[in-house]
């Protein structure tokens, strides 16, 4: 699975998610089997070679449309800032769906 995640930089120890409008770059996050498999980042959320199936936004304040119509789950981390928040959050099923 790969899900996508708008960041304020591409140093993953250090890249907090962000708004849209804000995001310096986007992280494509691929989960097989729980685990993180591989981080990808590209300057353009539709950049990517492989297809996200959801994206993380960080509040419900966001423009879900341009995703829902490229077929992506929406989601959102209230609480989880860091990618590996997210991920934990994302496997555990603690993000929470978007209230649109």
């Amino acid at each position: 699975m790969y899900i996508l995640v708008p960041m304020d930089t591409d140093e993953v120890d250090e890249a907090k998610i962000t708004k849209v409008f804000d995001a310096k770059v986007w992280a494509q996050i691929a989960i097989e089997e729980g685990e993180v498999v591989e981080i990808l980042h590209h300057e353009r959320y539709d950049g990517f070679e492989n297809i996200s199936e959801a994206v993380v936004f960080m509040d419900d304040g966001e423009n879900p449309m341009p995703f829902i119509e490229l077929g992506m789950m929406t989601l959102v981390a209230h609480m989880q800032k860091s990618i590996d928040d997210i991920v934990e959050a994302y496997l555990f099923r603690e993000l929470h769906d978007m209230a649109y």
